[in-house]
C-alpha cells in the first residue's frame, strides 16, 4: 500500500477565532493529499481534466483528534482506501509537527464524463491508471 505526505505550513488566514485551524481547511488539505498520491503515482489531475474527466467528491468525512494552530506543520498521509474500476475511497490522516495526530477522514470519488457528468470506467478508459491503483490500494 502506498501512502503519500504532504507538509503544509499552517497559515494564519487557515485559522478561526480562537486560533486553531478552521474545520474546512482540512478537506482542502485533504484535496491536496489527493493531488500528491495522483503525482506520486505518476499521473496528474489536470491531465484528466484536458482529456474532459472531472473526479467529484461523493462523500467525504473527518474526525478531529487534536487541533492544529497557526505557524504548525501539518502533515498529511493519503492512501487508496478502496478501488473498484469505478469508485475510489482516498483514507486520510493529518498530523501535526510533533507527529501526534490531529485528523483522520476518508473521501470517496468517481470519474465522471465533464459533459454528461456520468460515470467512467477508469479500468477500459485509463487502464494504467487503473493497474496503479491496484496496485497502491490497501490491500485487505
Amino acid at each position: 500500500m502506498l501512502v503519500s505526505s504532504k507538509e503544509i505550513e499552517v497559515r494564519y488566514a487557515e485559522t478561526d477565532q480562537m486560533g486553531v485551524v478552521y474545520h474546512a481547511n482540512y478537506f482542502i488539505w485533504m484535496e491536496l493529499g489527493r493531488t500528491q498520491i495522483v503525482k506520486d503515482l505518476g499521473f496528474n489531475y489536470a491531465k484528466l481534466e484536458e482529456d474532459g474527466i472531472l473526479s467529484p467528491v461523493l462523500d467525504i468525512q473527518a474526525s478531529y483528534k487534536k487541533p492544529l494552530h497557526y505557524g504548525e506543520i501539518a502533515v498529511v498521509k493519503t492512501w487508496i482506501e478502496e478501488y473498484d474500476g469505478l469508485r475510489f475511497t482516498y483514507g486520510y490522516e493529518i498530523y501535526n509537527g510533533d507527529n501526534e495526530l490531529a485528523v483522520t477522514g476518508w473521501s470517496k470519488h468517481a470519474c465522471v464524463k465533464k459533459d454528461s457528468f456520468r460515470p467512467i470506467s477508469m479500468r477500459r478508459k485509463y487502464p494504467d491508471w487503473h493497474e496503479a491503483y491496484e496496485k497502491a490500494k490497501k490491500q485487505n
